[in-house]
């Protein structure tokens, strides 16, 4: 009998192209003419793109040695990382005092590490955010605890562009619900003036409120008045994300079946129960995929503070390559930048991800 079974076993085994590796090529990469002609082009673009690559990048590159010698290799001149990384990374910031930043940013990314978890979503973290705010605030301005004071003119680098992306999307995503929320409002007067701030802000690109806010908003305000030009580059991206969040938004609002809205009237829920318990929790999850995708765009679109004179990230970049010895590598730093990017977006859009998949509840 137990022959007999394997025997039947071994007949309805699927074949070996169909399972395991190969049968994963075959429905992946060759499942029909098109797809195995696209794969075919694909390796043969790869096949002349890679190997050069490797070679440029890896083989023949330059890791530790000085500019002079990077001049006379064929490889990458990696170099230029390690040699300047403290003024990529702080900037302006006072040399020996580069560990608080530093410590800053490492505060900064462990309450996002702890926060990712549900489970943490207490009042406690809520405390836990509002000490390490005040704290890494201590550790970048000074003056108190015996800490020398730093202007906001030195802040520069990593931490600069850590402040407008995080504290500018936090700011913009409440500012955004509430932008979306007037809009629906059947006051007039709150309908109206949500309405015209959406589409003014959103008709104009986010350079120019930049300039607006570095160079036309000082002129209107009094002599001897003054504004921190961070804090003002701040106010632009708060202002402008909120805008393209509130229509996003307004989408998930728009999406919400009348139906609870009046199973909220059944229950005797005033306006602000029915928002905060039934419709702005279903809304939010519906719209999390276009949300990132806002908040991603936001994040990368920080860097255009560069044309204001703010030494973010790219701008310390660019100083460095304004140096004679380092004339020449911009492909090598820029990758650099660029990859740090890549692991902030990728850590945002994979969160957003398992976030989706954490509130589907299958309906």
């Amino acid at each position: 009998m137990n022959d007999h079974s394997q025997t039947i076993n071994e007949k309805i085994r699927p074949p070996v192209s169909s399972i395991g590796a190969i049968g994963w090529i075959r429905q992946n990469l060759f499942n029909g003419w098109f797809n195995s002609l696209l794969t075919l082009v694909t390796l043969y673009v790869l096949g002349k793109t890679l190997p050069p690559f490797i070679n440029w990048a890896f083989i023949k590159a330059n890791w530790m040695t000085a500019s002079d010698v990077c001049r006379s290799s064929e490889g990458a001149c990696w170099s230029i990382i390690p040699a300047n990384i403290r003024f990529i990374t702080f900037g302006f910031f006072p040399h020996d005092l580069q560990w608080r930043p530093l410590l800053a940013m490492v505060m900064l990314v462990g309450l996002l590490f702890y926060s990712q978890d549900r489970k943490h979503w207490k009042k406690s973290l809520t405390w836990a955010w509002l000490i390490g705010l005040f704290v890494m605030g201590l550790l970048m301005k000074g003056g108190l605890f015996g800490l020398d004071a730093v202007e906001s003119t030195q802040w520069g680098g990593l931490p600069l562009t850590l402040i407008l992306s995080v504290f500018g999307l936090t700011a913009a995503y409440p500012l955004g619900v509430i932008l979306a929320l007037g809009r629906q409002s059947r006051l007039p007067v709150v309908k109206s003036l949500c309405i015209i701030y959406i589409e003014l802000i959103r008709g104009v690109p986010l350079i120019s409120l930049l300039f607006m806010s570095s160079v036309v908003f000082p002129l209107l305000l009094p002599e001897g008045v003054t504004f921190n030009k961070i804090l003002r580059a701040q106010v632009a991206i708060i202002l402008f994300t909120a805008a393209y969040i509130a229509e996003v938004v307004r989408g998930g609002l728009q999406g919400m079946n009348k139906g609870q809205y009046e199973a909220a009237d059944s229950l005797g829920l005033n306006y602000y129960q029915t928002m905060r318990l039934v419709i702005l929790p279903q809304a939010l999850k519906i719209v999390i995929p276009p949300t990132v995708s806002i908040l991603i765009s936001a994040f990368k679109d920080t860097s255009l503070v560069v044309i204001i004179a703010l030494y973010d990230l790219l701008k310390t970049t660019q100083s460095v390559l304004s140096d004679p010895k380092w004339m020449g590598y911009s492909t090598e730093a820029y990758i650099f930048i660029a990859l740090i990017y890549f692991v902030c977006c990728f850590f945002m859009s994979n969160y957003s991800r398992r976030l989706e998949r954490e509130l589907d509840t299958g309906l």
